[in-house]
């Protein structure tokens, strides 16, 4: 089978962001003997990706090609609109110009990367799979990123509609991100829930890496980790300081949050560590996936923040499943799906959005005992072997692809 897939935001393991899905999803299909064209923008790919205008490379029997479009977590939303526009350009001709393929995928977001899909999927006459990892325009509306009224939330939402009805089937990432894709009246029957997955191979149970306990002090202490985006979505500002600071004032300083990533409320949460005078909080900077199980092995627990959007409720985080494979007790923050699946199978714990206090207290609870915190952690990378592994979760993903051209 010939695959074109295409996604702005390709990425491996070598990329400082966790949006490997992609890349896990090609390279097994490459194992199994299909050929996959992935058409995608320079902006998270190697310095010599953007070098010309349209690039061309292979990663792991992938065939990479790429537009030079620039894209950064600190952009505001109009310089993020002009790179999507730019890159919905750039990939129409590649996706066009690509070899015949019998299938094309897209997956957002942004939700414009649809268009290229469908117009190579319609030139070639072949199906067209739309994947979808966040519902847009919902999402940007309700972050408060598009109206829901004005002109570019009313294209937005024609489009969407449109690529739904254009499409041989959908794959959502969870189950409410399926519900919200059934209620624009597309038929329940070719939509396929296929989540984010654990990568059992670099994310499994071991000692705490020994340079970051050094580097940060960490020794015989009990590390709350979170590895992933610090952005306005995640809103690890609304309470991470403050349960910070609660534990500092109980005198908790057995008790340590390790903070890893980067984005556009970094800055906010480096002020509130340095205006409480908060030790206790340590901020590692970004690094790349493969470096993130060195952070998950050594938390004693991981965070799985989100602001308190009810859209938000419906993600399916990679952090999530990363900790799961790592064997760690799950904090969980979303009244969703995650709460669901950390509650029904003793994961983890949930606490409400933005309450440092529930959330220091959780942790206390967790800290002080140590016997039941390792049976949640064992329970987690269970979960994770039974019902995420990449690999199983993998050939569903081209099952739905060889299913749309039937």
């Amino acid at each position: 089978m010939r695959i074109v897939y295409v996604h702005q935001f390709f990425a491996t393991r070598d990329s400082s962001l966790g949006l490997i899905r992609s890349y896990e999803f090609g390279r097994r299909m490459v194992e199994a003997g299909h050929e996959v064209t992935m058409i995608t923008s320079s902006s998270r790919l190697p310095k010599s990706y953007s070098e010309r205008l349209f690039s061309r490379g292979d990663v792991d029997g992938i065939d990479v090609r790429s537009v030079r479009v620039s894209y950064s977590n600190y952009m505001g939303y109009g310089r993020r609109i002009l790179s999507f526009l730019a890159f919905t350009f750039g990939a129409t001709w590649l996706a066009m110009t690509a070899p015949r393929p019998d299938v094309v995928i897209a997956t957002s977001t942004p939700l414009t990367v649809g268009i290229p899909g469908w117009i190579a999927a319609a030139r070639h006459r072949v199906p067209f799979v739309f994947e979808v990892r966040d519902l847009w325009p919902e999402a940007a509306i309700q972050m408060g990123a598009l109206s829901r009224t004005g002109v570019l939330g009313r294209v937005a939402k024609a489009l969407e509609r449109f690529l739904y009805r254009r499409s041989a089937a959908v794959i959502a990432l969870s189950p409410g991100m399926a519900e919200g894709v059934i209620a624009e009246g597309y038929p329940a029957e070719r939509v396929h829930m296929i989540p984010n997955s654990c990568d059992l191979d670099l994310f499994h149970p071991g000692p705490k890496d020994p340079e970051l306990v050094e580097r940060f002090g960490l020794e015989d202490r009990f590390v709350v980790g979170y590895a992933g985006a610090i952005g306005p979505s995640n809103a690890v500002e609304a309470s991470v300081p403050e349960a910070a600071r609660l534990l500092k004032e109980r005198g908790r300083d057995d008790i340590v949050f390790l903070i890893a990533g980067d984005g556009k409320s970094l800055p906010l949460v480096r002020e509130l560590k340095e205006r409480h005078g908060l030790d206790n909080l340590v901020l590692a900077g970004s690094m790349p996936k493969r470096d993130v199980p060195r952070v998950t092995r050594t938390a004693d627990a991981l965070m799985t923040l989100f602001a308190d959007v009810p859209i938000l409720y419906t993600n399916s985080p990679n952090k999530f499943f990363d900790g799961l494979a790592t064997g760690k007790p799950m904090i969980v923050n979303s009244p969703g799906w995650t709460r669901d699946l950390v509650e029904e199978h003793g994961a983890g714990l949930y606490v409400p959005p933005g309450d440092g206090a529930a959330l220091a207290d959780a942790i206390e609870r967790l800290a002080d005992d140590p016997d039941a915190t390792r049976e949640i952690g064992a329970r987690a990378r269970r979960l994770a072997e039974e019902r995420f592994g990449r690999d199983d979760l993998a050939e569903r993903f081209i099952g739905v692809l060889e299913g749309a051209r039937r």
